[in-house]
């Protein structure tokens, strides 16, 4: 019968220990901004359902449709940043340009907005320019250099 007790508590002498140390590390190579993803996720689900939480449902419907589906593409993107981060992350510089759209997104979709329809989508904007901010110095820094 096989001895199957195990005598040492570390694996280090295990023939397959260099393998699964090489398999990690390139599975968090380009997980440098992974605590921005979720982040992100969080602000495209809030873009999507403020117009319910901020009730212009009926004073602006364009915005409404314009928020739901940017919100829609922001969760996207974060799931994408989730998924693949080592093709997501060079198109984090597209998520500062959202968050710019977001900024002047209530004067050019919405109807003359008031201050609170505004002032969400500013900081929607200003939050996705930070957080595109974050990924792309993340993602340069982090680049192969040529």
């Amino acid at each position: 019968m096989a001895d199957v007790s195990h005598t040492r508590g570390d694996i280090t002498s295990h023939p397959d220990a260099p393998e699964m140390r090489a398999r990690y590390a390139r599975m968090l190579g380009g997980r440098d901004v992974a605590l921005v993803d979720g982040p992100v996720f969080l602000l495209g689900l809030y873009c999507a359902v403020s117009p319910w939480i901020l009730h212009y449902t009926t004073s602006q419907p364009a915005l409404v449709t314009h928020n739901l589906i940017v919100g829609i593409a922001i969760g996207l993107l974060a799931l994408g940043f989730t998924q693949t981060p080592e093709r997501m992350y060079g198109l984090s510089w597209a998520f500062c340009a959202v968050g710019v759209w977001m900024i002047i997104a209530p004067w050019v979709v919405g109807e003359s907005p008031d201050a609170g329809v505004a002032l969400n989508n500013i900081i929607i904007g200003a939050l996705a320019v930070i957080l595109g901010l974050m990924c792309t110095v993340t993602a340069a820094k982090s680049a192969p250099r040529p």
